[in-house]
């Protein structure tokens, strides 16, 4: 099993629709960690193709200067997707409690998923139903920071430190047998992380973990 039972416990057990139901219209990064994140979306990301934006909210980073032929979100509160201006639809599900996504085999050219893998307790079946929505060739995106929600997060993520949270990223990819190896972009930002933590400044670090649909 890639996680003990221990290690997908929450500090806070409450139904994860209470603590989402309210929206955050916030970025829960800084300017320096969207611009890496926009970037790497326009190396990656082609023209007219279908993205799929898991656990999204109401901004999703993409270039604005590149049209997809559909960007499809999916999140936990109604209301920051519907504010999303790049998003064609939406589905609120929670993947906790149900870990199927409602899409046809190989319906995606791209998954993208931006600081919400920490939250995943069942993280082995919903990388499997990213390669399962994603068309042969297709890529995942999973992208970090150190920040969350603490009281959310699982205690494998909490527990461990940036350089263990990269690895844990790279082993949901290569629980799955579809995906090809896994490759890994990181910029720590340099400043150590208590003092980001109290505010003295310093970028937040950026990490991506991605890998191809075989």
């Amino acid at each position: 099993m890639l996680l003990r039972p221990e290690q997908r416990e929450k500090l806070d057990p409450a139904d994860d629709r209470d603590f989402y139901s309210l929206p955050r219209f916030v970025t829960h990064v800084d300017d320096h960690f969207i611009d890496q994140l926009t970037q790497l979306y326009r190396d990656r990301l082609q023209p007219q193709t279908r993205i799929l934006d898991l656990m999204s909210s109401w901004v999703s980073h993409l270039p604005e200067e590149i049209e997809f032929a559909h960007v499809e979100g999916h999140g936990m509160n109604a209301a920051e997707l519907a504010k999303n201006p790049r998003l064609d639809h939406y589905q609120v599900q929670n993947l906790n409690a149900d870990p199927k996504l409602p899409y046809p085999d190989a319906d995606f050219d791209a998954v993208l998923n931006c600081v919400s893998v920490q939250y995943l307790q069942y993280p082995e079946a919903v990388f499997s139903e990213v390669a399962r929505v994603l068309k042969p060739g297709g890529v995942a995106i999973v992208s970090f920071s150190n920040r969350m929600f603490y009281q959310k997060a699982i205690a494998a993520w909490r527990d461990g430190g940036e350089t263990s949270r990269v690895a844990l990223v790279k082993r949901y990819f290569q629980a799955v047998p579809e995906f090809g190896p896994p490759e890994i972009i990181a910029n720590a930002g340099g400043v150590p992380n208590i003092f980001q933590l109290l505010g003295f400044g310093g970028a937040d670090p950026f990490y991506a973990v991605l890998a191809q649909r075989q």
